[in-house]
């Protein structure tokens, strides 16, 4: 299960590709065809985030839009390159063990469970702390818990928050809007959990990276529509926002690593149901109801096609009267966000987002 890949799936949908619904026989089916133009060349990215990427090839990575899921799922990704290039560094890769995980199943299918992060700061303070509910990536095809594992343990411990990072079921076997439909069960679950975990259900925000940023905002959408607990902020981190497939950086990040244009629509074509699903304001959030959200941040990245995506999301917010912050990061690429040890535009990143997500959680 790879990180890499993980918000080109959402992209794809949001690309809109005219994919028709297909059967579960899908996972191995074979993969649509590519575009014929070659891309232009993306931006220059930064020295350090080239020596994560630079681990791609040499850890054998193949292109995923030549790929079924099942290969797809068992490729290396971004965080692979990432923990590679630390331990050329000659740093440890070992995760911080002062952050301890419990999984809890949310939903009777396997794959819907959530790991609980609960930094070792709270020991016996006895206070409730925050609580945030964390989406990972993956365009909903592919990636898991254990592939974003850096984001959530990194918040829960510079926030001395409890991070509920939720599983969801996955495309092709599950198809939109399954995921969405997982993110908001979860989201009440969490809440209605959070005493047993030590955290306060009054205070509450939600995060996302990819595919798991747009389910941060949708689940803001639908807590705000279902009375559920207003979380107090939104991170949405390189989210799928934008169905137009003339964006800006569809075209200047077209040929980009580890996220490249043409997988939006290998993405799409095994997540989507029907061929009209890049519509749905779900997906096409810049076209959603976003009135009466919590404030926002959003992060992108200057080299991915999905930058655009976060850029026009801003406006539809500031538009419909949300606060909202978003910044992009020069130099660096999708899936920079977690790599702060080694990449000084995670790591100004990183300090932004927690710096939000403080201020909403009146730290």
């Amino acid at each position: 299960m790879r990180v890499g890949w993980c918000a080109a799936a959402a992209a794809a949908l949001v690309v809109g590709s005219g994919a028709a619904a297909q059967s579960p026989a899908a996972l191995n089916g074979a993969p649509p065809p590519l575009p014929l133009a070659a891309p232009a060349p993306p931006p220059a990215v930064a020295d350090d985030m080239r020596s994560v990427l630079e681990q791609l090839p040499l850890l054998g990575a193949r292109p995923i839009t030549a790929l079924t899921p099942v290969e797809a799922r068992l490729e290396p990704t971004a965080a692979d390159a990432y923990n590679a290039a630390i331990r050329k560094s000659g740093m440890s890769v070992a995760p911080d063990a002062t952050v301890t995980t419990q999984d809890l199943a949310y939903g009777s299918d396997a794959m819907q469970y959530a790991r609980i992060y609960r930094p070792g700061a709270a020991a016996g303070t006895g206070a409730p702390l925050p609580l945030l509910v964390y989406y990972h990536g993956g365009g909903w095809v592919l990636a898991d818990l254990t592939a974003y594992d850096a984001t959530p343990r990194l918040l829960s411990k510079q926030l001395n928050a409890i991070v509920v990072s939720v599983e969801y079921r996955r495309a092709p076997e599950f198809r939109f809007p399954a995921q969405h439909d997982d993110a908001a069960a979860a989201y009440g679950w969490a809440v209605r959990n959070a005493g047993a975990w030590g955290a306060d259900p009054a205070r509450v925000a939600l995060a996302g990276e990819s595919a798991g940023g747009n389910l941060a905002l949708n689940t803001a959408i639908y807590a705000r529509d279902h009375a559920l607990a207003r979380p107090a902020h939104v991170l949405a981190i390189y989210p799928i926002a934008n169905s137009d497939p003339a964006l800006p950086s569809r075209r200047d990040s077209a040929g980009a690593t580890p996220l490249d244009t043409a997988m939006l629509g290998w993405f799409a074509h095994y997540y989507s149901a029907n061929a009209g699903d890049s519509a749905d304001p779900r997906l096409n959030l810049v076209r959603a109801d976003l009135r009466g959200l919590p404030p926002v941040t959003i992060v992108n990245a200057q080299v991915d096609p999905l930058r655009s995506d976060g850029e026009t999301l801003a406006q539809a917010l500031r538009g419909a009267g949300v606060s909202v912050q978003q910044r992009t990061y020069s130099g660096v690429t999708h899936e920079f966000f977690g790599m702060g040890r080694l990449v000084r535009g995670a790591y100004d990143a990183e300090l932004f987002a927690v710096a939000r997500l403080k201020t909403a959680f009146g730290l």
